[in-house]
């Protein structure tokens, strides 16, 4: 028994429209990852949520920009939305780096007096043309409320992932995340040396 032209139509109709249907996405974190510690850094550290350059600021993993483009693949999303996620995994970084201080971030639910508050804009972090991860970060240090003599400085750092795919350049940004944390308990010690 031959289908009617009708049930054919019905036929191909499914059969395009479940191969037009989008893979489920993979979603993606960073991590925390281990570092130098330094003693005599502030007692209480807020860490203000990072502002984000725009194009960064999506569900999309940025995989690679050049001056004039951008490479995003849909299927590739962060787990949570980017600034948020960057601030809690430095903030366990800073945590780990600075014993004897307590870093939280600003958008959480402690709302403690803090001796220092870190500031910054990401400016950059994705790969470059290379394949090179590149985070570009203007920060800011300042001591309590004193934010006139703010300690600020651009921060640029470079990591090579290990491999060509999404986990391995996540990696590599999560090794970056690590080393900005290295860069930041620094300034805080400084600063914390000036408490009293």
């Amino acid at each position: 028994m031959m289908p009617s032209r009708r049930g054919l139509l019905g036929l191909m109709l499914a059969g395009a429209a479940s191969a037009c249907a989008s893979a489920e996405p993979s979603y993606f974190t960073l991590a925390a990852v281990p570092g130098p510690t330094r003693r005599g850094g502030p007692a209480q550290v807020e860490l203000r949520r990072p502002g984000l350059a725009g194009y960064l600021d999506r569900p999309e993993i940025v995989r690679s920009s050049s001056p004039y483009s951008l490479r995003v693949i849909g299927a590739e999303r962060w787990g949570e939305p980017l600034g948020d996620l960057f601030a809690r995994i430095l903030a366990e970084d800073l945590n780990n780096r600075l014993p004897g201080s307590s870093v939280f971030t600003s958008t959480g639910s402690i709302t403690a007096e803090a001796d220092a508050t870190v500031e910054m804009d990401i400016q950059r972090f994705d790969a470059d043309p290379s394949g090179q991860v590149v985070l570009l970060a203007q920060v800011a240090v300042s001591r309590g409320r004193a934010r006139a003599s703010a300690a600020t400085r651009v921060v640029r750092l470079t990591v090579q992932p290990a491999g060509p795919g999404t986990a391995s350049l996540v990696a590599a940004m999560s090794t970056a995340l690590g080393q900005l944390a290295d860069a930041l308990a620094a300034m805080l010690q400084v600063s914390g040396r000036g408490r009293g």
